[in-house]
């Protein structure tokens, strides 16, 4: 038993100080995004997957195939546009002639899903079909076609990004769909500072190589810590608590949240406010959860998992401020 944890402690340390060598890698490429790239690995190691909202050009491909590049893991990139089909994602089955026996058979051919890291660019442009092809992969690990079940790489990580400005011609995610997705992160315009040394390395001659630091079988293993991670009461007694305020016209709920809120957020949102506070704590050199951690994360726990009425809408009372004002009384 003591041998054991020895070997966790090991790991955890390892833990530690591989998130902040990968975050070193990525900011080779990408400028800024701190905040960012600490949700997305928290993600990952937490085998979540998030949802990226921020206007085009704000590095968000970069981002993540960088994110790929340094953690050895193949990466697909999915365009989603309004006449794609489930097949183009899944992959599809085709009539292919046998060499040896000259009879012909379906062959299955993998579709872009089949990859460790998977980015759902722009998943609103298409229509909720397609998008369901991709959420069973993300729900299930596997994806289903003509019949039979093919698994799917393990890790699977899912990164989909929307478009805050043009909403004409798109397909929202509705909330249960979005409600697989463990963060809702919101990519915004960098500093001034960022922006001038984005522009000097960009438009210069760059030869940046990232360095593959992890193996499969190592995030894998650093995924199953993330779940050994203890939780003292007090901690889960404060996310519960958190997530169950911000259902209306329940005996917890403020005043303001009934007044403004239509929906308030589901188990899942406690589950991944503690998922994620475990992996933030070793991300920090800590063996255990805080309410700082719970608090950390829960605006891109919670925003898109909760809706506000149009009352909230006529005065101002976005999902985040209902959010801040519930954290504020905590």
């Amino acid at each position: 038993m003591r041998s054991e944890m020895k070997d966790s402690v090991k790991l955890a340390d390892e833990f530690h100080q591989v998130f902040h060598e990968i975050k070193a890698e990525i900011h080779k490429a990408v400028i800024g995004q701190e905040n960012i790239i600490n949700l997305l690995l928290i993600s990952l190691f937490s085998k979540g997957h998030c949802v990226l909202v921020g206007v085009p050009g704000l590095a968000k491909t970069l981002l993540i195939r960088t994110l790929a590049e340094s953690l050895n893991l193949s990466f697909n990139r999915i365009q989603f546009t309004p006449d794609l089909m489930p097949g183009d994602i899944t992959g599809t089955e085709v009539i292919e002639e046998n060499k040896d026996s000259g009879r012909k058979e379906f062959t299955f051919i993998k579709g872009p899903v089949f990859a460790n890291i998977v980015l759902a660019d722009e998943i609103n442009r298409t229509p909720p079909k397609t998008q369901a092809a991709l959420l069973e992969g993300m729900q299930e690990y596997h994806v289903t076609t003509a019949g039979k079940t093919y698994n799917l790489d393990q890790p699977f990580f899912v990164l989909a990004t929307q478009n805050p400005i043009e909403q004409e011609g798109t397909y929202p995610l509705p909330e249960a769909q979005l409600d697989r997705f463990m963060f809702n992160i919101w990519v915004d315009y960098p500093t001034l500072e960022e922006e001038k040394e984005i522009v000097s390395k960009t438009t210069a001659y760059q030869d940046i190589q990232i360095n593959p630091l992890l193996t499969k079988e190592k995030i894998q293993q650093l995924q199953a810590l993330v779940r050994e991670v203890p939780v003292p009461e007090n901690v889960l007694d404060f996310a519960v608590e958190l997530v169950s305020k911000t259902r209306p016209n329940t005996s917890i709920a403020p005043d303001y949240i009934s007044k403004y809120m239509s929906w308030g957020a589901g188990p899942r949102a406690s589950q991944y406010l503690i998922l994620g506070g475990k992996a933030r704590a070793l991300s920090q050199g800590r063996y255990h959860v805080t309410e700082d951690d719970i608090k950390s994360l829960a605006i891109p726990v919670l925003r898109h998992r909760i809706v506000n009425n149009y009352a909230a809408e006529a005065e101002g009372f976005t999902t985040v401020k209902l959010i801040n004002m519930l954290l504020d009384e905590g």
